[in-house]
């Protein structure tokens, strides 16, 4: 499926082509692609940069280094879309060439402004290492390609304030407009002095050219350290509920993005999470695995959110100089409040990814006894949409007296541990002997109250037989109501898997290098390690993936784009 991709890539197991779905912007084992007028010796690297619906045309800027396979000589990559799947490269839109950006053309966002002009607002990385904003807007505002960008004469816009380290200010956020001072306004991350307290500093603006820092910050957490790539945005109000905000920082000291949802006091420039437990930095992420940088836009043609994420390789930078690749973005997602609980967000992939559906094959209504893995009779598991609800009967959790208090998904053992009940749910890109799986499950425990838990994970310890991987299990608890049964929605991409559990209320995503479950050797099963109950698997519909085929922007391409 490759639609983390662009399209060609060599598997460095054996140097045969692949492709694939899965969205990205560069290659993976398989499960993203290689731009080829890039190179070999080619970088994605990192952040999503500047999303924006602009003219018709879905951009994506990113992070990238045209020299080499780790980080370095920044630049923004580019590519457009007309769907968020089919995706064109276009040429670097803008390299790091002046003082204020020579060590780097970083992070930034996009700022459509009512009359439907666009500005850029970027950290640059200057020539004593200093992170500074700077200002670019499109060459030729006509072009709905942007295909070239002119930096602001004055640049930089702004200068890390007292009190701020030199290489602590950075990434800011698109711009919001406030009616009460009629000022636009963007925030920035950094972190206090001592370097333990996450900050968030507001500056305002009229022209987006003089800024004013607004007294006090919107928002601190101690203890979380470094914030970075802040993204703030409203969400819910519909049909008069309370509209609340979403913050997320990415937090240097640990590579997570967290988020929290709170209320925003404009007047009074101040943030304030509606559960303190669950502040930024300490309650909940956007994913529980490999994921980070992350940034949204809003997409007016659908009236919607869009979310994208930065997945790194999890092997070694000797491999990824080997490779001469190294990262790519994850499935674009669609971000919104769950109305439901209003007390986390719901993430699911956009609804364009479904086109690349083929050969659909139904198989609910099995049972899986305890103790049992039982494989599903496809064609072809290396590309897919899995879409699964477990079903426990009542009486057999009713009847569970095992406490499993404390259980964890990272430190309890994994898919292999068993529980009264759990864990039980998928084995992707999974061999024959099972030597090679990434397992993806539920497990539910009783929590101290004796109330019932469920953990969603996701087991990566067994997902290759390579050395020079991190694998973990990942995960947390998910949020089940009254009547709910338990849903999975797994997309399998080669080297790639993204979980979204509960209807997208928690997710994981992994990055991970078979060397047996490839091509025809790859498979699916369903498992039961449990001991106390069998499940039922209400639904379970497996979809097999097209490619996307994402390509160079050509002059016939420019033309009939014009």
């Amino acid at each position: 499926m490759n639609f983390h991709s662009f399209p060609r890539v060599v598997n460095p197991i054996d140097g045969e082509e692949l492709t694939g779905f899965a969205l990205c912007l560069l290659a993976a084992t398989g499960g993203g692609l290689l731009p080829p007028a890039m190179g070999m010796d080619a970088c994605m690297h990192a952040d999503p940069n500047g999303p924006v619906y602009y003219r018709g045309w879905y951009h994506l800027f990113y992070q990238y280094n045209p020299e080499g396979a780790v980080w370095g000589n920044i630049a923004w990559g580019h590519a457009v879309s007309r769907d968020l799947i089919h995706w064109r490269h276009l040429p670097l839109a803008m390299v790091p060439d002046q003082w204020y950006d020579i060590n780097g053309v970083w992070t930034g966002s996009a700022t459509v402004l009512p009359d439907g002009s666009l500005v850029m607002l970027y950290t640059g990385s200057t020539n004593a290492s200093v992170q500074v904003q700077c200002l670019a807007v499109p060459a030729d505002p006509n072009d709905s390609l942007l295909r070239n960008w002119t930096k602001y004469e004055a640049n930089p816009i702004l200068v890390p304030p007292p009190g701020i380290g030199d290489k602590d200010f950075r990434d800011p956020t698109t711009a919001w407009f406030d009616e009460s001072d009629k000022t636009w306004r963007t925030v920035i991350g950094s972190k206090d002095n001592h370097g333990h307290t996450g900050i968030v500093m507001t500056y305002k603006t009229k022209d987006f050219i003089n800024y004013e820092l607004i007294p006090g910050l919107l928002h601190s957490v101690p203890g979380t350290g470094m914030w970075e790539c802040i993204d703030f945005y409203p969400v819910g109000g519909a049909d008069g509920s309370e509209e609340l905000y979403v913050m997320k920082e990415s937090s240097d000291d640990d590579r997570h993005d967290w988020y929290a949802l709170g209320r925003y006091d404009a007047a009074a420039n101040k943030y304030t999470p509606i559960d303190a437990e669950m502040d930024v930095g300490i309650g909940l992420r956007y994913d529980w695995g490999k994921f980070y940088a992350s940034k949204t836009f809003y997409d007016p043609s659908k009236n919607r959110r869009v979310l994208w994420g930065w997945i790194g390789e999890t092997d070694s930078e000797r491999a990824d100089v080997a490779k001469g690749w190294a990262s790519l973005q994850s499935i674009p997602r669609t971000v919104e409040l769950d109305e439901k609980t209003r007390t986390n967000l719901i993430q699911w992939p956009v609804i364009e990814i479904e086109t690349l559906r083929i050969n659909s094959t139904d198989l609910g209504g099995t049972t899986i006894d305890t103790g049992s893995v039982l494989p599903l009779p496809l064609r072809r598991a290396t590309q897919l949409d899995i879409e699964a609800t477990f079903h426990l009967d009542a009486s057999a959790v009713a009847s569970v007296n095992e406490a499993d208090v404390g259980y964890n998904c990272s430190t309890s053992g994994g898919a292999a541990n068993r529980g009264a009940l759990g864990p039980f749910g998928l084995l992707v890109l999974a061999d024959g002997a099972l030597k090679e799986q990434t397992a993806v499950y539920f497990y539910v425990s009783r929590g101290i109250d004796g109330g019932l838990q469920t953990h969603f994970c996701q087991d990566e310890s067994r997902s290759s037989l390579a050395q020079d991987v991190v694998k973990r299990v990942v995960g947390f608890t998910v949020p089940v109501l009254d009547g709910e049964d338990l849903s999975l929605r797994v997309l399998v991409d080669h080297s790639i898997v993204e979980t979204f559990a509960m209807g997208g209320r928690s997710t994981a995503t992994s990055r991970v290098y078979p060397t047996e479950a490839i091509y025809a050797a790859a498979g699916v099963y369903l498992f039961n390690n449990a001991t106390g109950a069998a499940v039922t698997v209400e639904k379970l519909v497996v979809h097999e993936m097209d490619d996307s085929y994402n390509q160079i922007f050509t002059a016939d391409d420019a033309s009939a784009a014009l």
